[in-house]
């Protein structure tokens, strides 16, 4: 089975006082599916070094590392290239990243085509409005780290 790495980040800053997190909508993804920024991991690239560039790269925010927040692990079937259908055994981990400057959705054209839309989320919704149940948990445990 092939595997691939990623890493990712939830982004916080506090907006009139309340904390909030970045959350994409994939491009192709219809309205109201809500993910966290995330990508490969590049030949020789540290997964740190990973998750800030696809913070950037994905809602046009640079950001601070914090800590691990932990790893999501699955399979998935490819739906494109090589080999559709073939299983892949997929490892995120995920990053608490603070924001530090740039304005949200103010993404590269290189990059408009991964992403349909990009939105502030209040962090203590995150683990109820995100698609996915590792990311769910992972917003769960940035709100834990937060005190939030």
């Amino acid at each position: 089975m092939r595997r691939e790495f990623s890493a990712g980040g939830v982004l916080v800053r506090r907006l009139r006082g309340r904390w909030v997190t970045a959350a994409i909508r994939p491009a192709g993804r219809k309205a109201g599916v809500w993910a966290l920024p995330k990508g490969l991991i590049g030949p020789g690239e540290d997964p740190r070094a990973t998750a800030l560039r696809e913070v950037e790269e994905e809602t046009g925010v640079r950001g601070r590392l914090g800590r691990k927040l932990g790893d999501v692990r699955y399979v998935y079937s490819r739906s494109w290239g090589e080999a559709p259908g073939e299983r892949v055994f997929k490892v995120v981990s995920f990053y608490l990243v603070r924001y530090s400057s740039g304005r949200l959705g103010a993404i590269a054209p290189a990059f408009e085509h991964e992403v349909a839309e990009v939105r502030w989320l209040p962090l203590e919704d995150a683990p109820r409005l995100l698609a996915y149940g590792g990311e769910r948990e992972m917003a769960a445990k940035a709100i834990a780290e937060l005190g939030v």
